[in-house]
């Protein structure tokens, strides 16, 4: 069967975007078995051959009514799928679905019938809230980083704003690359209606989330921004852990130093 991919350069390019961090992701043990997802609105390289292009599936419920979905196109890791192996075939662990009319439900329509991450109704519910809101964003990402999570198990770093001013103050670059900061979401379970919502309220006013004790949720233009966020804040944990196990509470950068790179950079207050 011919690949949606073909003769299609800019969404070859996107998907390619995919496999390459989710080659990262796993590199960096942030995936371990099946662990973290992807979706990606693709709905821009869209032609009229995708359009036409059958359902490879039976309709599936999203489990939401999502409005400002009409009509569009998402590539999804599959359920249980590894990323290392979607690193190398992403058509094979993943695949494109069509939101219907209704907005609520899908079919897959390439390359495989591969079923969606089972956390598709939580992404596909931030899709819906950043449209709404007009935002360029167009790639969700949640994975696993080791030193981020482990902050989570410390709960001063549970308080709002604590771990980002940590973070933001370990290295300049982490306060330049992502000037939002770090989200806290308290425990809730695996795929909940409750993570989702508190993950869409805190998207409002961060680019990435922390999911207490689980992992991190990311948004951004593309999917390789959203792990540069995700890598960028994971750095600064790493800096702080590093300090720590040396033996000393890290200096850090000061409140007016931050200011100072606020300013050069005019970044968000």
């Amino acid at each position: 069967m011919k690949s949606i991919l073909e003769n299609r350069q800019a969404l070859t390019y996107a998907v390619s975007q995919v496999a390459e961090v989710a080659g990262y992701l796993w590199q960096k043990g942030w995936a371990e078995r099946n662990g973290g997802n992807i979706t990606l609105n693709i709905t821009e390289f869209v032609d009229d051959g995708i359009k036409s292009l059958p359902a490879i599936s039976d309709v599936k419920q999203i489990g939401a009514t999502l409005p400002y979905l009409k009509g569009c196109y998402f590539y999804c890791k599959g359920t249980n799928k590894r990323m290392r192996d979607l690193a190398r075939w992403p058509m094979e662990h993943g695949s494109v679905i069509r939101i219907l009319d209704d907005c609520a439900s899908y079919v897959i329509i390439a390359d495989h019938p591969v079923m969606p991450t089972s956390e598709l109704p939580a992404h596909l519910s931030v899709h819906n809230r950043l449209i709404e809101k007009g935002s360029p964003y167009k790639a969700s990402l949640h994975t696993h980083p080791i030193e981020l999570i482990a902050m989570t198990h410390c709960k001063k770093f549970l308080e709002k704003d604590v771990a980002t001013n940590l973070l933001w103050s370990m290295i300049p670059e982490t306060k330049a690359f992502c000037p939002r900061g770090l989200g806290i979401i308290p425990y809730e379970l695996p795929s909940s209606v409750k993570l989702a919502e508190a993950t869409i309220e805190q998207l409002e006013d961060y680019d990435v989330a922390m999911w207490e004790k689980h992992g991190v949720f990311a948004v951004d233009v593309d999917i390789m921004a959203a792990f540069d966020q995700v890598d960028v804040l994971n750095k600064s944990a790493l800096i702080y852990i590093a300090a720590k196990n040396m033996g000393f509470e890290p200096d850090g950068m000061s409140q007016e130093q931050m200011q100072e790179m606020t300013r050069a950079f005019n970044l968000p207050k």
